[in-house]
This record gives structure tokens, C-alpha cells and sequence, in this order.
């Protein structure tokens, strides 16, 4: 069954299975018809957010276990909503091994175990390299044998049958791993991980033993019936994504399958049995259409004063991804070569395509042309290297080598590692575009062409999920849709953001940049929260420091400039007035985007906290406590006949919310179709309405620009001549033409329905 819309909960230690249930009442009055959870299954000893899976036979004992999903059920059942789970096929958590069975057991007996084929791992290396130990030359000579285990400090390994005696090093030297620096993880590691992460082992779900193995449990709530729909994380690091989502399709046939696959603008989505994607694509054109186009230059310009960064987007993106290519994803690189030991250009030439790829995979033969493209690209940039270039690009258009297999899993982590967790970071031009999904370089989204995305979506990918806020977005929708102002006030911006970098300075001027965006965005905001913002923001762009090697002078620096935003009480009271300026733009932003997304062809969802302001940055800031007591509260009142005017409270936005949710799941037969609707008049550019097959939703866009031209003066909306009610202010409206000002008096947003 298809969703009418979902609401996303972090499940997770502090909010566990128990606490999810009581609030299933609460979503089914907002309006939703799924709960969509993070993952159930147990994950590694403190997870913060279930991605690191352990074992796959059972819900965590830390949310509840078997009972608490059981729990969760009944309420579901009682409050008439399904369940939408979280998947994870591609990785299985290894840092605390002992909470694995299946690695520790692999750990224990080597290639011999029962479970050496669940794992994606290189054996022709000997044993497997496990890189866990302190960057000390004698850091061995803290092992200690502890009966049939081999201890690092808290760390504990198995010990292989009849390997027990002796020193503890020379017991570390009889097993079937070695403990080595952690240093040489990135280079030398031997089995496929996620991304760059060494606790997160790549698995083989393509054997029908491994799927059937890590599928289980899962299937078994699909086949009794509890479980109506199937998010797959990370599709891009499986070795065939198509052949995987047609063996799930096959198990779970009546599922709502959905992949959490980012489409680089243009690109399409591959012909699978799913019913679309996780929604950046949606995210991206909704929160560009709310952009002023018009302004990009003013942002180039202070880019430039700020940065002197003469580089291109495109320049950057092909920096850090061959960085990426070359350093964090060294290991993977150098398994690739192994198969083609006669090209000895090979880690360069590979590396070199991979930084030139397009999007982040191919799915052979589909996409085939982006690795034309990338050998153009690459060819172009490195000339000396077109012979190994050709050489290569011969096998890796055939679906069936190893080495097209591998370089199409090693392009996303590429692309992941390279452009979301560093380019993002260093490239600060216009933040509100630094997201998931989408191309910074593409300043904002016309309304043309969001009509024809939204359009192509309702043909090809009706029942796809949208969204604007997930648990990987880089900041909120909220925060976005306050800094979308600053596209209509470069001047304003330029003037207070200039003067605030040397009032408060930072070697690393692209990064303070980020940040002054970050606090406008956020703001208020606590200390603590920009602090641990800029300093994952910092490691992550790795120009000034990194995670690997803190840089301290700089982390120091670092944390003085954001201290001063606090502690200097007219920079303080410069950054209060300033966002007082723009948040009320910005709520009509905010309001403008929720609608469309809620309102526009595709399933939407709705992020834990999000049907009020939500101002939060990049994970862990997007996982903080969600007050639910104060959510029923407000909408209790919304149903008594509350009107709230828009505010710091954010009850407009619940209002926008619930009422759009519950439309869409009590008349389904209003969303069916897809037509742009057009205004006429002095402000018309300022609409943005379309029509679903009887819902017509209508937006305000560039609030700051309405305002200058006056209001909206003689603009009108043509709707046909039947009679309409206006969903949030329940509102009648007869004849062919409204004016807009009496339409959108009440609030920046109006969700019409034919009587």
C-alpha cells in the first residue's frame, strides 16, 4: 500500500520503540498515514543511530527488542497507520566485534568460518588487516591474552582454536587478523567498507545466503503484515543496487520500496522495481524555487572579496574527489589495480576517472555515458594519461568484469566523501544550496522549470517520497528558507557579513563564511550547538585541520571567533537585529516550501519536529529531543478552531502541515494529476501555484520583493468558475478569477479545494 504521506522518527536509545508508540495517536491526527523509522535491528553498543547493524536476527535490545516492536505495532494497528523501515543491506558494524556474531566468528576462524563469504573481504592478502591500534610503534606490547580472547585495552579479539600459547604478540601473530596503526586503514585495509569508515564492513548481499541471512527478520514483519514499505540506505555501494531491488521486490511484492539514491540534477533514475527515491531531487527544486536567480553575481562578488578564491565550483569538486580517490579511498584503489596489474598507469588513470565522474554511479548498462564522459573529462585534464585511459574505459563498460563491478562502487564513495563531506564545506558561496542532492553551482530553480521536474515527477515517479529535512541534510528546511532571503538582500548581506569576519576573524576565511551563515540560519542558538557545528564544519572541509590530525592553533582560533559571537554584546546585538530583519521572510519561505512539498506529486514526509520551525544544523543537531507534549498541545487548539498567525511559535506551519496531510489522505482522488497554475499582474513572478487534479496549492516566493513592489496590488489567479474553499482559513471562493491579495491576506500560503 502507498503512503499518503510518512513522518520520519529517529528511533534510537533515547527514544525508543515504547516512547515511538505513544505518539502514534498524535501522527494520525497530523495527518500522516505511515510511521517511517530509522533501523530496528541491533546495532553496535551506544549507536546513536542504528546504521551499524550487528545482528540481523533481532530488534535492539536498546530500543525495546522484540517486545517494544510488538508494542509499537498494536498502537499502529489502534491508530490506523502502517510502518515505513529504514534498511541497511550494504555495511554490517565491526568496531566492537564481540557484538557481531557472524565477524567474530569470521575473526576467529578466517577463511575457514561459516561466515567468511558475508563479507566483502580480500583474503589473497593473507590475514585481515585490522587497523585499530594507537599510532605507537610498540603499541602491540599492550596486548594481553585473557583466556580464549586477545585484549587492546577495551578492545577484545578471539583466539583461534590451538593458536593460545606464548607471548601475546606471538598469539597476535598466529591469528587469522592482524592489529595494525590506524593510520593504514584508509591504504591498506582488505575488506570493502562503507565509505571511508572502518566499523562498517561492506557485506554480500548478493549471495542468496547472505541476503536471506540479513533480510530474515525483516521479511517476517513484511509477511505478517507489519511492515507496509522498505527504505534501502546507501543502494550505491551494493555490487549490482538492480539485481538486489528486484530479489527484495520479489520477496516483499506488495511493499512500498523506496531508495535513498541522490540524483545529480538531470540525472535519471534507473528502470528498478521501487517506487522512486528518498526525495533530494524534490528537495532540491522546491527550496531553489524560494532563491532570487537574479542575485547570483552579488554572491560571486562577495565570494571572491571574502575568499580571493578564484576557483570554480567544478575545479573544487575535482580536487576533493581526487583526494578522496587517492588518500581515503586508497585501499579500495588499490584493489581495483590489482586486477589490471599490467596497466601501470592504472592508480592514476582510475583515480582520474573517478574524479571526473558525473554522478556517483553507474548501473551498467544503464549510465553508461557518464563514464564516457568521464574518460572525455579525464582525457582532457591528463593527457599523458588517454592510453591507460582507453585501456581501462574497454572494461569498465562491461557490466560482467570485476573492475567495472568495483569502480562503480569505489564512484560513490568518491562522490560522497569528495563533494558531500568536504566540497560542501570549503565552497560557502551560498549555503542555502549546499545540500544533498543538488549542485551548488546552480545558484536557484526557476518556476518553470520546478513545474517541469514536478510534471516529469507525476509521470514517471508518482508515488516517489519528497522531502526537505532528513537525518543527512546539512541544515533544516527552516534554516534554508531563512537564508534563501539573503538572495534578495545581497547588499545587506555583504555589508553586515563583511564587517562581522574582521570583527571576529578566522584564518580560513571560505569557513567563516559558512559559519556566519550557519548562525543567521540557526539563530538563537546555543554556544554549544555553533561550536560543535563549526568544528565538525572545519574537519570536515579539512582545510584548516581534519579529523585524522587536529590542527590545535587553528581549532582554537576557531573556537574564539564563534566564542566572540557571544561574548561581544554589539557583534551579539548586530546578529539579533539582523535576523529579526529576515525572519519573517523567511517564515514565508518556510511556509511557501512546506506546502509545495507536501502538496506536490510524490509521497512526502515529514522529519521528526519539522511540522514546527525547526532550526538545526547537520547531524548530531538534527537528532536533539522533540517536544511532542507541546506539538498535541498546539494541535488541539488548530482543531478547535485556532487560527495562529505566523509566528515565533510555529503553529502556522502545523496548520500548513496537518491540514495538507490529512487532504491528501482523506482525498486521495485530489492528487492525481499535475498543471502549473499562472497569476497575472504586477507581481505575478511572486506566485507559485499549481494544480493537482482538484488541490490547488499557491505559494509566495521572494517575500522581500513583494514587499518593495507594494503587495500584490492587482494580481489574480484564473481558476475555473466553480466554487472553492480555502483550506487553512476555510475560506469560500467563487468565480474565475482571485485576487491574490484576498487570497494569501491571511497567510503567505493557501491550499484551495473544489467544492
Amino acid at each position: 500500500m502507498t503512503p499518503s504521506g510518512t513522518y520520519r522518527v529517529q528511533v534510537r536509545p533515547e527514544f525508543p520503540l515504547k516512547a515511538t508508540a505513544e505518539i502514534a495517536d498524535y501522527l494520525a491526527d497530523l495527518g500522516v498515514s505511515h510511521l517511517y523509522t530509522a533501523p530496528l535491528l541491533t546495532a553496535a553498543p551506544g549507536s546513536e543511530h542504528g546504521y551499524d547493524v550487528v545482528d540481523h536476527s533481532q530488534v535492539s535490545p536498546a530500543l525495546g527488542g522484540e517486545e517494544g516492536r510488538r508494542a509499537l505495532r498494536a498502537a499502529l494497528d489502534a491508530a490506523t497507520l502502517g510502518l515505513v523501515i529504514d534498511i541497511v543491506p550494504n555495511h554490517a558494524g565491526v568496531g566492537i566485534p564481540a557484538a557481531n556474531p557472524t565477524w567474530w566468528d569470521v575473526l576467529k576462524h578466517g577463511e575457514q568460518s561459516a561466515y567468511a563469504k558475508f563479507y566483502d573481504i580480500d583474503w589473497s592478502r593473507g590475514r585481515l588487516l585490522l587497523p585499530v591500534l594507537a599510532d605507537d610503534p610498540d603499541a602491540l606490547d599492550q596486548l594481553t591474552v585473557d583466556g580464549d580472547e586477545l585484549h587492546y585495552y577495551d578492545k577484545r579479539y578471539p583466539i583461534a582454536d590451538g593458536t593460545g600459547g606464548g607471548t601475546a604478540r606471538e598469539v597476535h601473530d598466529r591469528q587469522h587478523y592482524e592489529l595494525v596503526n590506524w593510520t593504514r586503514g584508509d591504504s591498506e585495509l582488505n575488506y570493502r567498507r562503507f565509505f571511508a569508515i572502518v566499523d562498517l564492513a561492506g557485506l554480500r548481499v548478493e549471495d542468496p545466503e547472505v541476503f536471506e541471512a540479513t533480510h530474515r527478520e525483516i521479511l517476517r514483519w513484511y509477511d505478517e503484515g507489519a511492515v507496509q514499505g522498505i527504505r534501502v540506505d546507501h543502494p550505491d555501494g551494493l555490487r549490482d543496487p538492480g539485481e538486489y531491488l528486484q530479489r527484495l521486490h520479489d520477496r516483499a511484492p506488495g511493499a512500498w520500496l523506496t531508495v535513498e539514491k541522490i540524483l545529480e540534477p538531470g540525472e535519471q533514475l534507473p528502470d528498478w522495481p521501487v517506487a522512486g527515491t528518498t526525495g533530494y531531487d524534490a528537495l532540491s527544486e522546491v527550496c531553489g524555487v524560494f532563491v532570487d536567480t537574479g542575485t547570483e553575481a552579488f554572491f560571486d562578488t562577495l565570494d571572491h572579496h571574502l575568499t580571493g578564491g578564484e576557483r570554480s565550483w567544478q575545479d573544487l569538486v575535482h580536487e576533493t574527489k581526487m583526494h578522496a580517490a587517492t588518500t581515503l579511498l586508497a585501499a579500495e584503489l588499490a584493489r581495483m589495480c590489482r586486477l589490471v596489474p599490467e596497466i601501470e598507469a592504472a592508480p592514476r588513470a582510475l583515480a582520474e576517472l573517478a574524479a571526473c565522474f558525473p554522478v556517483y554511479r553507474s548501473y551498467l548498462p544503464f549510465g553508461s555515458r557518464h563514464l564516457a564522459r568521464a574518460r572525455s573529462e579525464a582525457g582532457r585534464r591528463r593527457p599523458a594519461l588517454i592510453p591507460a585511459l582507453d585501456q581501462l574505459t574497454a572494461r569498465l563498460r562491461r557490466p560482467d568484469d570485476e573492475l567495472a563491478v568495483r569502480f562503480q562502487q569505489y564512484t560513490g564513495a568518491v562522490m560522497a566523501k569528495g563533494v558531500e563531506d568536504t566540497a560542501f564545506y570549503r565552497w560557502t558561496r551560498f549555503t542555502a544550496r549546499n545540500e544533498v542532492g543538488n549542485d551548488p553551482a546552480k545558484f536557484g530553480v526557476r518556476p518553470d522549470e520546478f513545474h517541469e521536474c514536478a510534471d516529469e515527477r507525476q509521470r514517471r515517479w508518482p508515488e516517489t517520497m519528497t522531502t526537505l529535512s532528513t537525518h543527512d541534510t546539512k541544515r533544516s528546511e527552516d534554516v534554508r528558507a531563512r537564508l534563501a532571503v539573503l538572495s534578495e538582500l545581497p547588499g545587506d548581506w555583504t555589508e553586515v557579513v563583511r564587517r562581522w569576519v574582521r570583527v571576529a576573524p578566522l584564518p580560513d576565511p571560505a569557513l567563516a563564511h559558512l559559519i556566519w551563515q550557519a548562525a543567521v540560519g540557526a539563530w538563537p542558538l546555543e554556544r554549544e550547538r555553533l561550536q560543535a557545528y563549526a568544528l565538525k564544519a572545519a574537519r570536515e572541509g579539512a582545510a584548516g585541520t581534519t579529523w585524522q590530525h587536529p590542527h590545535e592553533r587553528f581549532e582554537t582560533a576557531l573556537r574564539e571567533m564563534v566564542d566572540k559571537i557571544y561574548d561581544d554584546a554589539a557583534l551579539h546585538a548586530e546578529i539579533d537585529d539582523f535576523v529579526t530583519a529576515i525572519t519573517p521572510p523567511g517564515w514565508s519561505n518556510a511556509l511557501g516550501q512546506k506546502l509545495l512539498q507536501l502538496a506536490m506529486p510524490g509521497v512526502p514526509d515529514v522529519y521528526q519536529g519539522a511540522e514546527l520551525w525547526d532550526f538545526s544544523l547537520v547531524d548530531p543537531d538534527n537528532r536533539r529531543p522533540v517536544d511532542f507534549g507541546l506539538r498535541r498541545e498546539l494541535l488541539g487548539r488548530l482543531d478547535d478552531g485556532w487560527q495562529p498567525p505566523v509566528d515565533a511559535g510555529g503553529a502556522a506551519k502545523l496548520l500548513v502541515t496537518s491540514r495538507t496531510l490529512r487532504l491528501r489522505r482523506q482525498r486521495p482522488e485530489l492528487f492525481t494529476g499535475y498543471r502549473g497554475v499562472f497569476a497575472e499582474g504586477r507581481s505575478s513572478d511572486h506566485v507559485l501555484a499549481f494544480d493537482r487534479g482538484g488541490a490547488v496549492a499557491v505559494a509566495t516566493r521572494l517575500p522581500v520583493g513583494l514587499s518593495r513592489h507594494g503587495g500584490w496590488h492587482d494580481t489574480t489567479l484564473s481558476l475555473d468558475g466553480h466554487t472553492w474553499t480555502e483550506v487553512f482559513t476555510n475560506t469560500s471562493y467563487g468565480g474565475n478569477r482571485l485576487a491574490v491579495a484576498d487570497l494569501l491576506h491571511t497567510y503567505p500560503v493557501a491550499l484551495l479545494v473544489k467544492e
